[in-house]
């Protein structure tokens, strides 16, 4: 099974409001990056809040999502979400809750993000059962990415200032890539800048 981590912790310095409940459409930023992961048929996401908590809690539940609280989140680093939501299904299960093969590491401020896109990394995983896989725009690595469950505990090992890229980084040879033809992959919005470039 695979559980899309999506990481909506940050405290959104930059745009100076938080991002995660800014429009989109008809929806919110965070809400369409779960429509996507869901239309893409992805059932088990898994929310990690931080900044925002109860507004950001109020949208996953929305979309049926569970969520997990990152006390790490006003660090400002994205290491400490993953690994948040890597000990809660590293944790005994739920009655009801099938165990985890792989995670999806989705961005929540990333709306731009397009269900095809998401379909061909499940499809490669599903296909070549391996367990780094990496979207790749012209050389250049996005979101989401997928890792598989025997890499798990390295990464909570790992300790700040170390940031998941240096975790590719380290893995390099181990990744599978997939070409993804849009740029969308590398998107996210930081600024207000940012978001009114690419809002809908």
């Amino acid at each position: 099974m695979i559980t899309a981590i999506v990481l909506a912790a940050g405290e959104s310095k930059r745009m100076g409001q938080p991002k995660m409940l800014l429009p989109w459409g008809d929806e919110t930023v965070l809400g369409r990056v779960l429509s996507v992961i869901k239309s893409a048929q992805i059932e088990n996401i898994l929310v990690v809040t931080g900044g925002a908590r109860e507004q950001v809690e109020g949208i996953a539940n929305i979309y049926d999502a569970p969520t997990i609280f990152n006390p790490e989140f006003a660090r400002g680093e994205m290491l400490s979400s993953i690994q948040a939501g890597l000990k809660y299904l590293s944790s005994p299960l739920d009655v009801g809750r099938a165990e985890e093969g792989a995670t999806l590491i989705c961005l929540g401020d990333q709306p731009q993000v397009e269900e095809r896109s998401v379909r061909l990394i499940i499809e490669e995983y599903e296909r070549t059962h391996d367990s780094l896989i990496v979207p790749s725009y012209h050389m250049r690595r996005g979101h989401p990415w997928l890792i598989g469950k025997e890499w798990w505990a390295e990464i909570l090992s790992m300790q700040a200032p170390e940031s998941p890229r240096e975790f590719l980084n380290r893995h390099s040879n181990d990744i599978h890539y997939v070409n993804i033809d849009s740029p969308t992959i590398l998107a996210d919005l930081d600024t207000p800048e940012d978001y009114l470039k690419s809002r809908p």
